[in-house]
């Protein structure tokens, strides 16, 4: 098996790209829910918020970028905010897809909303945005992790749920190297 090059800190311009697909995700969410209503806006900017404290708090602190310039750029934010975390836990830590329902969330809520708005009053603005989300949430997801991020990861050598998650046939990364 061929191994990547992988980072001890993402080049800045990684962690841009990365962060405009997912920021790209969060602006229009928030554009839909303030269409629907200011309070269902906050709330869901509120929900952004707390999902990505959470995966810094469930991840980031045991993540072996933990104060460096990871790919989401987040362990370094991580760092500043809270205290370092076993890395054994990252390692050991076995995700299913129930794991990223809040992370779903945060594409499923807008859309689903986005699609009430636009059989409430048709707008082809509304219309531009979910379709922009999906594009982002889909192919722009798929792009950054695949092409970009989890391809020169150090984490992922070392062991990553989410890999072992996503591998193909379900199979665990470090035990296809052992083979």
């Amino acid at each position: 098996m061929e191994s990547n090059k992988t980072f001890e800190n993402f080049p800045l311009w990684m962690i841009a790209i990365y962060n405009t697909v997912s920021y790209g995700i969060y602006i229009i969410g928030i554009y839909i829910m303030f269409r629907f209503g200011a309070i269902f806006g906050w709330l869901y900017i509120f929900f952004c918020l707390c999902s990505e404290i959470r995966i810094m708090r469930m991840s980031c602190i045991h993540c072996c970028y933990y104060g460096k310039w990871c790919g989401a750029g987040k362990s370094k934010l991580a760092a500043l905010l809270f205290k370092r975390g076993d890395p054994r836990k990252f390692i050991e830590k076995e995700i299913t897809w129930k794991h990223l329902i809040p992370d779903m969330l945060v594409s499923l809520i807008p859309f689903v909303t986005g699609i009430y708005l636009l059989f409430v009053s048709f707008n082809w603005i509304v219309l531009v945005a979910i379709l922009l989300l999906i594009l982002l949430t889909t192919l722009g997801n798929a792009f950054v992790h695949g092409n970009i991020v989890c391809k020169y990861c150090k984490q992922r050598e070392l062991g990553c749920p989410a890999e072992k998650l996503f591998s193909k046939g379900g199979k665990k990364h470090n035990e296809e190297d052992r083979s």
